[in-house]
């Protein structure tokens, strides 16, 4: 089950998660509510960039399947985002250059989205899953931006308010889209509704797609009519931190292929990454006014 990409992944993964917690343990012993799941942003979104990075030095099947043929020294593409991956990953967990390489995180994933999957959904317009796929990247790179909107607030205040509207309509038009296709196609996996059908196994399937479309739905329209904007990112952040354990986690346990057992590891990962995502916009978004009264209080 556990190839040799398989391990390291998992190892990765593993690895970062104990050092970014260890990193925040005196912030998140004293943070209070939503703000210490807030907090995890920035592991929440290293863990997975770890976990990925081994995967892209696998070398010419990597390259068969993702790089654009039109792309020069094809090649060198992969491990050029692997090493990319591995440096943003120890950046967040270190918190050091966190402008510098959640700014470029960003980057990356919006030419992820420009190069690779909107001519994909352009290819296939009526395929559910291109869109799926381009608004998951995107969201991915509005979290990195929204993470960066925080280092950039004092010295470009400008800047840092774009990135923060950017992030919040992104991720609100990815929640609103992911809650509908929960309710067009309940059978499928809750999250960002990918191929991954729900396994047989898991007590009342349906509900959790249900579930997971209200909550998705209602975030979604909350951040795009920007009312109590950080609860409803937090509440999208909190729903992905839940299904990352349930059903992902547990299907990754369940495995026994190893490449069900790397699919099962991507979807975990790209479930957590989502989640981390959200909280990085939950983290740029302003408190709510009457929450900072009662605190004061």
């Amino acid at each position: 089950m556990l190839s040799s990409t398989n391990f390291w992944m998992s190892l990765a993964g593993l690895l970062y998660l104990v050092a970014g917690v260890f990193i925040l343990r005196k912030e998140l012993s004293a943070a209070r509510g939503w703000d210490k799941l807030i907090l995890l942003a920035s592991v929440f979104i290293a863990v997975p960039l770890a976990t990925f990075a081994p995967e892209h030095f696998r070398g010419p099947e990597f390259v068969q399947q993702v790089v654009p043929s039109y792309m020069p020294a094809r090649w060198f593409w992969p491990y050029f985002i692997g090493c990319a991956l591995l440096a943003a990953a120890t950046s967040l967990t270190a918190r050091k250059f966190v402008r510098l390489s959640s700014t470029l995180l960003g980057l990356m994933f919006f030419l992820f989205v420009c190069m690779i999957y909107l001519r994909i959904a352009f290819r296939h317009p009526a395929s559910r899953f291109g869109w799926t796929y381009a608004l998951r990247d995107l969201s991915f790179c509005a979290g990195a931006w929204a993470l960066a909107s925080l280092y950039w607030r004092a010295s470009w205040p400008q800047l840092s308010k774009c990135m923060v509207l950017f992030a919040r309509i992104v991720i609100a038009v990815a929640a609103i889209f992911c809650g509908v296709q929960h309710f067009l196609h309940p059978d499928f996996a809750p999250g960002v509704p990918l191929e991954l059908k729900m396994p047989s196994w898991v007590p009342i399937p349906g509900l959790w797609a249900y579930l997971a479309g209200a909550i998705l739905l209602a975030a979604g329209l909350a951040l795009a009519l920007n009312k109590k904007p950080r609860m409803a990112a937090a509440s999208i952040g909190a729903l992905m931190t839940v299904l990352t354990v349930f059903p992902y986690l547990a299907i990754l346990l369940r495995a026994h292929a190893a490449p069900e057992f790397n699919e099962a590891l991507n979807y975990v990962a790209d479930t957590l990454l989502y989640a981390g995502a959200a909280l990085a916009l939950a983290s740029a978004l302003p408190h709510d006014p009457a929450r900072m009264e009662l605190r004061k209080l």
